[in-house]
């Protein structure tokens, strides 16, 4: 017997295993009484067994898809309990407490040390609980988690109070129950009030992500998998991996906000590595996963070591995941020509050598062909009531936000109104979709001059997936007003009176001419032909020089080799336009565009689905282009069928 057991067995004091991974200490239980005997003294009370009423409970409480044995439900729903004792209850005579507990250091006034009373010492606590029925020596027991109760595992224990102390049942996990946010329930922070909303941004399980341009929008499917095996116990071990205060865990603000910083490894061992270098050698490439729970079951089962590689959708639906599975309404948000503007004035600053190539060293912003982010359903206690409903949160690691890569929740109401003194992070997101595409040109000595400037490039378009549908869902409106508004004019001035920069003070060129560049259909490994279209709006003769410059860019803006650098003049007469389609380019292979063909290649066949029977699936796979593949790698999920399945092909 160790020197811990001898003093706990001299003392009568029983302790308690703990249920989370992360608890390797000994709980300390504040203000509870743990002396007392370890069994019933002749004719006294005790506890033979616990029921949690598992089946009946998970499916009043919306919690029956978790492929969990245990018992999950929501704050401010009753759920019931059976328990067996080895005489009748006597409401008069007996003392019964339940005690649910969650952490390393249970605290009744932290709220992670929870007693409901029943009998002659009943007493209120933060739970609501009452006796519902009885039966012989069966007590049958309604409990009721507060609405701003901790999210998370707890532990569950009956103990028997007497004179003597208090005789309390043994640990057991199968008796562990988890506690989620309701949407279903007023009283609830992330209450929804339309059941069609619960059911697409709680209850779906799968989804479409928009990517492309502007001008070609194209999507794929996402397995979110909330309810698969495994992954809601990795949503709750990641924040405990991340030391997330068990006391910010009953909010709904500090829960999203502390995931938008877990979720990337950009400052710590988060759990995604994010790369947009095109190399991803030693991981696997963005471009290939096809849902969550693989990524999030791979961190947590490989000793929290971040998951590699992850661009913006891939953070998006992984938060997606993250916030459903604990009950908060989210969806996945996608803007089309994004700017990531590291000085926050509004103005993405683009600068242009005097031959008229990009000068990298100059350049620091950047706009993205697209963006994704999430956006999270809740009251802001903290903000104005207007400003509650949908919020922005996103974890693709772009700027630091109070000293870790992170943004939101920002409300997006405060974002259309300009309202950008609120927390979190308003001035970028703001930017995001308002900044001015500004380009410089430097002369022989670097001497800026503004040579274009582009008040609606920025922000062009925002979707999300339609509800009950496999369509888009145009949500620009719910972040801008139309460009142009007066409405609009009055949403900048605000900005600027919350800490924007003014964009008033700035020297634009003389119009006159307008530029515009055309492609034709563009095939990967084909010749394609650039049209320059040069229309002369001033009353002179002008003459034209143009320099186009051809780069390997990714989608976010970034450019690497270039291969094609052209100089080309022409003369305009005044109110005329001339075209010059004499440039010809060979494109090759483009790791997104690449991804995207191979996939609309791809045919999924199946027989006739029986329940529980096996299905055959065959997959065809086609390879479009004029050129081999090789290593090509082929994904399959089956969102609650199967797991990730991959086959590689030399």
């Amino acid at each position: 017997m160790s020197l811990a057991q001898k003093s706990e067995h001299q003392h009568g004091r029983i302790s308690f295993a703990n249920s989370n991974s992360s608890e390797s200490n000994p709980p300390d239980y504040e203000a509870v009484d743990v002396l007392g005997p370890r069994g019933p003294q002749d004719g006294g009370l005790s506890v033979l067994s616990i029921d949690m009423c598992v089946a009946d409970n998970r499916k009043d409480h919306y919690t029956d898809k978790y492929k969990n044995s245990s018992l999950i439900v929501r704050r401010n729903k009753e759920f019931t309990i059976i328990i067996k004792l080895n005489r009748a209850f006597s409401a008069e005579q007996d003392n019964v407490q339940l005690e649910f507990m969650i952490g390393n250091s249970p605290y009744v006034n932290k709220g992670t040390y929870i007693t409901v009373s029943i009998g002659k010492e009943k007493r209120d606590g933060r739970w609501n609980g009452r006796v519902i029925g009885t039966q012989d020596t069966e007590v049958t027991m309604g409990i009721t988690p507060d609405a701003s109760c901790i999210i998370g595992r707890f532990r569950t224990f009956v103990a028997v109070v007497t004179d003597l102390g208090k005789q309390r049942t043994q640990r057991n996990p199968d008796t562990d129950l988890y506690v989620l946010f309701n949407p279903w329930d007023p009283a609830d922070q992330v209450y929804m009030d339309k059941e069609e909303d619960i059911q697409e941004y709680v209850m779906n399980d799968v989804g479409n992500i928009y990517d492309g341009d502007f001008n070609n929008i194209t999507s794929f499917s996402w397995n979110f998998g909330q309810f698969e095996e495994g992954v809601l116990d990795a949503c709750l071990m990641i924040m405990d991996a991340g030391k997330v205060p068990l006391m910010y865990r009953g909010n709904a603000t500090q829960v999203v906000r502390q995931a938008s910083a877990l979720l990337n490894s950009q400052d710590d061992k988060g759990v995604m590595v994010g790369n947009w270098s095109g190399d991803y050698s030693g991981g696997t490439a963005p471009t290939a996963w096809t849902g969550s729970p693989e990524i999030l079951l791979k961190y947590v089962n490989k000793g929290y070591e971040p998951v590699r590689f992850a661009q913006c959708w891939v953070f998006a639906g992984v938060m997606n995941t993250f916030m459903r599975g604990l009950g908060i309404p989210t969806r996945a948000i996608t803007t089309f020509r994004s700017a990531v503007d590291n000085t926050g004035n509004l103005k993405t600053d683009i600068v242009l050598d005097e031959d008229g190539k990009l000068d990298r060293s100059r350049t620091k912003d950047s706009v993205w062909n697209f963006h994704c982010w999430n956006e999270v359903y809740m009251k802001r206690p903290d903000l104005p009531d207007n400003f509650s409903g949908w919020q922005v949160i996103d974890c693709t690691p772009q700027e630091t936000s109070d000293g870790l890569y992170r943004c939101g929740p920002t409300s997006v109401n405060a974002i259309k109104e300009g309202e950008l003194s609120y927390p979190f992070d308003a001035k970028f997101v703001f930017a995001e979709i308002n900044s001015d595409l500004i380009y410089y040109k430097a002369d022989k000595y670097g001497k800026l001059k503004i040579i274009s400037v582009n008040t609606v490039y920025v922000g062009k378009l925002i979707l999300t997936k339609k509800k009950d549908s496999s369509e888009y869902e145009d949500i620009t409106s719910n972040y801008k007003y139309p460009e142009g508004s007066l409405k609009e004019r009055e949403t900048m001035q605000m900005a600027v009176r919350r800490g924007v920069t003014s964009m008033d003070n700035l020297t634009l060129p003389e119009a006159g001419v307008d530029i515009e560049l055309q492609a034709d259909t563009i095939k990967i490994g084909d010749n394609f032909k650039l049209t320059l279209n040069i229309k002369n709006q001033t009353s002179q003769t002008c003459t034209i020089s143009v320099v186009i410059t051809g780069c390997a860019a990714f989608y976010t803006g970034i450019t690497s080799t270039t291969f094609m650098f052209e100089n080309l003049s022409a003369t305009v007469e005044a109110s005329k336009s001339e075209s010059d389609t004499s440039v010809s380019v060979k494109l090759f292979i483009n790791l997104r565009s690449s991804y995207k063909a191979l996939r609309n290649s791809t045919k999924i066949m199946t027989g006739s689905p029986r329940v529980g029977k096996e299905l055959m699936v065959s997959v065809e796979f086609l390879n479009p282009y004029n050129f081999t593949l090789k290593k090509v790698q082929l994904r399959i999920d089956g969102p609650g069928l199967t797991q990730t399945k991959l086959k590689q092909y030399r």
